[in-house]
């Protein structure tokens, strides 16, 4: 269980990067970039929400 705990910010942004993958070359370009933009977020969030809470 703490494996998850540690890594699930890099599993959702891999998931999601996999998607982005997925919808690019069936031919959704346009939603492939912007699922796209998704992992950069997750991980921009679990690093500021990991900078709060060991504060």
């Amino acid at each position: 269980m703490k494996f998850l705990e540690k890594y699930y910010p890099l599993i959702l942004a891999f998931l999601s990067f996999l998607y982005s993958v997925f919808l690019w070359f069936t031919g959704n370009e346009l939603e492939g970039i912007y699922v796209g933009l998704w992992p950069v977020t997750i991980l921009a969030f679990a690093i500021a929400f990991r900078q709060r809470r060991s504060k």
